[in-house]
């Protein structure tokens, strides 16, 4: 992955563009045949065939341009390719759609013709109110409010007032919306930050912040945004602080409410999306292996539909999380090198889709990835991918990854007999789990025992592995410990140690009792 090669906002757009949305940018400059306007088509051309941006090689191609003049080319051209966009896509887009009734309305306006504009901001209201569009009403509400408070438009009074109690019920529902919308986004923000809960200081501070962000009010919620928000609120809520039962009622409300209205689905369609990502991952913390592949197979039908596939960022996420519940089914039934198979596919993707796809999805995918290598004992490899994490320095995201990346190193190095680094190493990886608040009882054991085993005997190391077991195993159900095991199945690892079997064929009779049960 290398972002610094697609920085340039043109290039980024240029190259993120289908078949048809060129032609259509052609057909649309072409229209006029203005000289400056063939110029940025050459400039188009020549942007589309660079594969990574290159100045000097575009004013080499451009030789009758100067760089001043490349710099308001490309500012010309980025304007002139959204609007081609949006006169292509604005039947796909209820947001388009609505804001073209609004632009619409406001020019008859502009030119006197109140009443026509009326008429068209009705249709708006309708189209608004049948999507949910909530935020849209006081955009149209407003424009209608003036025209009806400075001209006298023959609008009844039932009509007007109407109208002023329409603005008050939409003003409440914008302020639910917001307070909603804004805890959903805080909460996520925090987990991509640090992760789950690392102790109970943490846990207060989220329960006290969640409490005191809630509307007073939950019978006042009402409508798909309202409910909708809500939903997510309480899925990040119940995700940090490992509730996963909870999370899983949330996920599954979150898509109910969905599959309620139906014709959402078209209109959010990227937080269905994400609704189902979560619900999946709901069925893998709680290794719910008949409900995860139904709604696995659910989701893959949904990736081959026409709302999947409308727009570049559907498609590209849909195949995102399809392809990491996919590697998530693998480490769940502990089938490692299978799920090997189907990596090098994933990372084509990934390079396929390095425009859409967010440093946070990277990190998780090479963390997900170098897991698999270490269950099934390429430890080499695995060291690679979790140099990726390690060396990413600048993100800011996942401190939770960034100490259990270093935590997984060690114990690759440990399985490598590589005895000459593993002091400094258990010293460093410990130094930055302390620095980054994420030592519980659970890695204080880890690490005790690694300080010992490289000076005890080979066959007193059965010994000690068995008092290490002894030690852990009880912490599985307490939840702060279990913030260890949902990053890396310690106990697992452990276990092959002592039983002398394969970590995947230890995972693998657990799947198995499991199911059985």
């Amino acid at each position: 992955m290398m972002p610094n090669l697609f920085s340039d906002t043109l290039f980024q757009l240029v190259h993120s563009l289908e078949k048809s949305e060129k032609r259509h940018f052609k057909l649309y400059i072409k229209r006029s045949s203005a000289k400056e306007d063939l110029k940025i088509i050459r400039l188009f051309d020549a942007l589309d065939k660079l594969s990574e941006y290159d100045e000097r090689q575009l004013l080499k191609t451009l030789s009758d341009i100067t760089k001043p003049q490349l710099s308001n080319l490309k500012t010309h051209l980025y304007k002139q390719l959204l609007a081609s966009l949006r006169l292509l896509k604005t039947n796909d887009n209820i947001d388009l759609k609505l804001s073209e009734h609004l632009d619409n309305a406001r020019l008859l306006y502009n030119k006197g013709l109140k009443i026509q504009s009326l008429h068209i901001l009705e249709k708006a209201k309708e189209l608004a109110r049948t999507n949910q569009k909530m935020n849209f009403l006081v955009q149209v509400i407003s424009l209608e409010k003036k025209i009806e408070t400075l001209h006298i438009t023959r609008s009844s009074l039932e009509k007007t007032e109407r109208l002023a109690e329409e603005a008050l019920d939409i003003s409440g529902h914008i302020d639910r919306v917001t307070r909603l919308s804004n805890l959903a986004l805080l909460l996520y923000r925090w987990y991509v930050k640090n992760g789950h809960a690392r102790n109970e200081q943490d846990e207060q501070g989220i329960r006290e912040f969640f409490a005191q962000s809630l509307p007073a009010d939950p019978n006042a919620i009402n409508g798909f945004y309202e409910k909708l928000y809500l939903y997510q609120s309480y899925c990040w809520y119940a995700f940090i602080r490992q509730d996963f039962l909870m999370y899983y009622r949330y996920s599954q409300k979150w898509i109910d409410l969905f599959r309620e209205n139906e014709v959402m689905i078209a209109v959010e369609t990227g937080h269905y999306i994400k609704g189902m990502h979560n619900l999946l991952n709901a069925h893998f913390d709680l290794r719910n292996f008949a409900k995860f592949e139904i709604t696995l197979k659910q989701f893959e039908v949904f990736a081959g539909t026409q709302v999947a596939n409308q727009h570049d960022n559907f498609r590209t996420h849909t195949s995102i999380y399809i392809n990491s519940a996919r590697l998530n089914k693998y480490l769940m039934l502990g089938d490692f090198k299978e799920g090997l198979k189907i990596v090098p596919e994933i990372v084509e993707k990934l390079n396929e889709y390095v425009l859409f796809v967010d440093s946070h999805r990277i990190l998780v995918f090479n963390y997900k990835i170098a897991t698999l290598y270490f269950g099934s004992g390429d430890y080499a490899t695995a060291i690679d991918f979790l140099h990726k994490l390690i060396n990413d320095t600048h993100s800011g995201l996942r401190n939770d990854l960034q100490c259990y990346s270093r935590l997984m190193h060690l114990l690759c190095h440990y399985e490598l007999g590589n005895d000459e680094i593993l002091d400094s190493l258990i010293k460093s990886v410990y130094r930055f789990m302390a620095r980054m608040k994420n030592l519980t009882v659970v890695e204080e054991e880890i690490f005790t025992f690694l300080r010992h085993s490289t000076k005890v005997r080979p066959k007193e190391l059965i010994t000690e592995l068995k008092q290490f077991l002894e030690k852990i195993k009880h912490l599985e159900k307490n939840r702060f410990e279990t913030r260890s095991f949902a990053y890396l199945d310690i106990i697992s690892w452990v276990e092959s140690k002592v039983y002398e079997k394969p970590m995947s064929e230890i995972i693998k009779n657990k799947y198995l009792k499991s199911k059985h049960r």
